[in-house]
């Protein structure tokens, strides 16, 4: 080979270097996806607590009502077997019978889902990627306390192989996984997961989720179930395991904003845009409901909407990407969110179908932004 006036000569392999740079020219991310799943659970663990806490202490205070001395079944065998009561004001009490209800239905997401996620993982020859802790927690905590562990098993199913893994797994999924886990399974039994053994597990009472309540007979059924707007802000009502603590909500979604894990652009556009709708709402007075009339502050402690807010809608792989595209992102829900409430009797809460109504707007969304910025600066240059 002929060198060139402005070339060296080149035989074979070309010489390896004879020092490797170790030092600041060699940038790494400050925030790893492992990292940030650790957040993602910390900013979770108010939600957890106040779930293993509310679902028993609901369960005792119906068995208080009735006036059941014990709970039957394989719950009640394990209080009895650990000298653990049923008062409704012990925090004890309620803690160990809520996590009879939370445990069981956590242990069988994460195995259902680790067995998908390995199986994927050897199809392919890659090795298992982090994420599935988080996605069985939120998956948990948006399913009712006495929910069927063989629907756990399903729902976290189809959401790990249709929700995530068909499109390549963690960080190319288009839809959140856990949501369409939970959309299988209340559109294949609308029966099974709204009934209202679901909510409290206790023979004979008949006691129903509160945006149910609200849906059904307006404002006046909350006031004659004693639900009060801090008692619905602290999460003492009935519900799924972990989205009724409004508090809860906004605690985890403090640690995720600060440590930059969630978009707060994306938060504040499903708060003005749930503002901005059940305002109008209420502006137009009457209407086929009694949710037309809801105020707002009213919309934020009720159903799933906190937990939307700040777990479901930032989620940053199926979300927007761009800053202008997430506050359009963001309002997309809060709008989609109150008036599936308004409009829809068979699923009153909206939180669910409007995160995932907006993940499938979310490429689109982006695509705008992206052509109008390009728009504005050829005009701009021209």
């Amino acid at each position: 080979m002929t060198a060139g006036p402005n070339s060296l000569p080149f035989h074979g392999a070309p010489p390896r270097p004879p020092a490797v740079t170790r030092g600041a020219p060699h940038l790494r991310a400050a925030m790893s996806l492992r990292r940030a799943l650790g957040i993602v659970v910390l900013a979770l663990t108010p939600c957890l607590v106040m779930a293993l806490y509310n679902s028993g202490q609901q369960a005792n205070a119906a068995m208080a009502r009735l006036g059941l001395a014990g709970l039957p079944g394989w719950r009640g065998a394990v209080l009895g077997a650990l000298g653990i009561g049923h008062d409704p004001a012990s925090l004890w009490d309620s803690l160990w019978h809520g996590a009879l209800y939370l445990l069981p239905i956590l242990a069988v997401s994460l195995a259902v889902g680790a067995f998908w996620e390995r199986l994927f993982a050897t199809l392919r020859r890659r090795p298992l990627r982090d994420g599935l802790i988080v996605t069985a927690l939120v998956f948990t905590l948006v399913l009712p306390p006495a929910a069927p562990l063989w629907q756990v098993a399903l729902g976290m199913s189809f959401g790990i192989v249709i929700g995530k893994e068909i499109f390549g797994g963690t960080g190319k999924n288009v839809l959140n996984p856990a949501l369409v886990g939970l959309a299988f399974l209340y559109f294949g039994y609308p029966t099974e997961m709204a009934g209202h053994p679901l909510w409290t597990e206790v023979a004979g009472y008949r006691g129903s989720a509160v945006f149910g309540a609200v849906a059904a007979g307006g404002m006046e059924a909350l006031a004659q179930a004693g639900v009060t707007w801090w008692r619905a802000f602290l999460g003492l009502t009935q519900g799924t395991l972990g989205e009724t603590s409004t508090l809860a909500c906004l605690l985890g979604g403090t640690v995720l904003i600060a440590t930059r894990v969630a978009s707060w652009r994306i938060v504040a556009g499903v708060l003005l845009g749930m503002i901005g709708a059940a305002l109008a709402f209420n502006a137009l007075g009457g209407g086929a409901g009694p949710i037309f009339a809801l105020p707002w502050y009213w919309h934020l402690t009720l159903g799933g909407f906190a937990f939307g807010m700040v777990f479901l809608a930032t989620d940053p792989v199926s979300a927007a990407m761009t800053d202008t595209g997430r506050w359009v992102y963001g309002l997309l829900i809060g709008v989609v969110t109150v008036l599936v409430r308004v409009a829809n009797p068979v699923h009153p809460d909206g939180v669910m179908l409007a995160v995932l109504f907006a993940n499938i707007s979310a490429p689109l969304i982006d695509y705008l932004v992206v052509w109008a910025n390009i728009r504005r600066r050829a005009r701009r240059d021209a």
